[in-house]
């Protein structure tokens, strides 16, 4: 199964999580006819990754103005290594005034595996129709702190495991079903399919099928709302990212 397909992309994909947020947007934006890359929240430079950034406060205007693709759009450079996210009305107007597909970073993570919201995130447009729950099978084995976890306290609360101990399968899976986590705040119309990233080995795939289980144990079809009924087990650095796909 192609990425896109795999991860039922649509007209406004976000990524949240922690663990390959970036990479599965610039993944996506490689293989996506005219696709636009923005986000809500903070983003490193990402100019090497799209055929373009533009910096402005009218990003609609941009997308049509603008021929190549794919193109970034973001409203200001707040320092040498990041720019700022839109506000969520912006995005908003936008997505509902161009028909290429948008791709959003909807939350941070600084660069660690696993991540729990916090009451501020995730910033989710309203009209986004695909959230992307992201973490890596790499984090299974680590101890709950902040080397590897963004957030470890809020983890805790979902998984009920004390920080320092060590992560398991049934850890990540709560934390990308939980609407304290993976599944917080997403739009009523979204889609939602959770992304088990880094994915790099048999062993790592037997990892991220036993994380799978557990997530569609607790958020699959007849659990609640929202529901999941696919996690995609991804290696997004590779030139084919999807690794499986479990239902």
């Amino acid at each position: 199964m192609d990425l896109a397909t795999a991860l039922a992309v649509g007209d406004l994909t976000c990524v949240v999580g922690a663990g390959g947020k970036k990479t599965t947007l610039y993944a996506l934006a490689a293989r996506l006819d005219r696709a636009v890359v923005t986000a809500t929240v903070r983003i490193p430079i990402f100019d090497e990754q799209v055929a373009r950034v533009a910096v402005t406060d009218d990003p609609a205007g941009a997308i049509e103005q603008v021929a190549e693709r794919p193109l970034g759009v973001v409203p200001e450079r707040e320092r040498e290594d990041r720019y700022l996210g839109y506000n969520l009305a912006v995005v908003n107007d936008f997505a509902e005034r161009t028909d290429d597909p948008l791709l959003v970073k909807a939350d941070g993570a600084r660069t660690r595996w696993l991540k729990a919201p916090d009451e501020r995130e995730p910033q989710l447009p309203r009209e986004a129709d695909t959230v992307l729950p992201i973490a890596s099978a790499r984090v299974i084995g680590e101890p709950l702190t902040d080397e590897r976890v963004h957030r470890p306290e809020h983890v805790a609360a979902i998984t009920e495991r004390a920080v320092g101990e060590e992560i398991e399968p049934s850890d990540v899976a709560a934390v990308l079903a939980s609407t304290r986590g993976g599944l917080k705040d997403v739009p009523e119309k979204a889609t939602v399919v959770p992304v088990v990233n880094m994915v790099d080995d048999g062993e790592l795939e037997a990892t991220g099928r036993r994380i799978a289980r557990g997530v569609l144990d607790r958020a699959g079809p007849g659990t609640g709302s929202p529901t999941v009924s696919r996690i995609v087990l991804a290696r997004m650095t590779a030139s084919d990212p999807v690794v499986n796909v479990v239902e």
